[in-house]
């Protein structure tokens, strides 16, 4: 009986030192566990924060690099508009102001009434440096019949230079090749009775003449090239900010997002 009781405290005894130890050991099992847990979201933060780095990083680089090619972007379009508009200044003051100051601005249909050589003039070329030379042309006279009767002249420049030919051939050392391009001009008149023409609708003018040296087609086409200019230049400058625009937006809506 005596052994019996000894026995069965000796198992308790056992039992319960078995017991803490196992306690013991779960214990550290568990702690073991959280312990490696928490290693791994730590780093899982640490590539997380990396990666963003690395991320904003690259927008910086892609920022700084894009910086300087909108300030250029920008320049050439201002660069564009100040040629456009010294380009407008000089038209204004040679082919708009001649287009502007002209009389003849009617055009119509002029009959021809009457086209004979009264003579020959005498004009002079170059013949080298400080060397000029005399020869003649056939001046071609005409007469045409639009509102009233008025001599007909080649352009606005023939007009100032000679106030009875209809045409002043560049003076020349072969008069013979002058002489054909008048004869020539005076054939397809006689053929051709009426012909286009652009006439003073005041009447101040005696004179019709035949083309004008600035006429609407001359002016449309002079002022076509800057307005290109023009609207390019306005076009680049409205690009670079609206892409400043929209790529500050897109920063905006990444930062609420975040």
């Amino acid at each position: 009986m005596h052994q019996r009781t000894f026995q069965r405290s000796y198992r308790s005894a056992s039992a319960a030192r078995r017991g803490p130890r196992s306690s013991g050991h779960m214990f550290f099992l568990a702690g073991a566990k959280s312990t490696s847990g928490s290693g791994r979201e730590n780093d899982r933060s640490a590539l997380y924060q990396k990666f963003r780095e690395v991320d904003l990083l690259d927008k910086k680089k892609t920022v700084t690099a894009l910086k300087p090619g909108e300030d250029r972007a920008i320049l050439l379009g201002l660069g564009m508009i100040l040629a456009s508009f010294m380009v407008y200044f000089v038209l204004g003051i040679t082919i708009l102001r001649s287009y502007a100051d002209s009389v003849w601005m009617e055009e119509g249909l002029c009959v021809v009434l009457n086209s004979t050589v009264t003579g020959e003039v005498n004009c002079s070329y170059s013949c080298g440096a400080d060397c000029w030379r005399a020869s003649r042309y056939p001046c071609l006279q005409v007469y045409v019949s639009v509102n009233n009767t008025g001599r007909l002249a080649h352009n606005e420049e023939t007009q100032d230079a000679s106030s009875e030919c209809v045409y002043v051939p560049r003076c020349q050392k072969d008069s013979a090749a002058m002489l054909s391009v008048v004869m020539d001009i005076s054939e397809r008149l006689k053929v051709n009775q009426q012909v286009p023409c652009y006439y003073d609708p005041d009447e101040h003018q005696g004179t019709v003449l035949l083309t004008r040296v600035y006429d609407h087609s001359v002016v449309f086409h002079s002022l076509l090239w800057p307005s290109c200019m023009l609207t390019g230049g306005a076009l680049i400058i409205v690009m670079v900010k609206l892409t400043q625009y929209l790529s500050r937006l897109c920063e905006e809506i990444g930062k609420i997002k975040r």
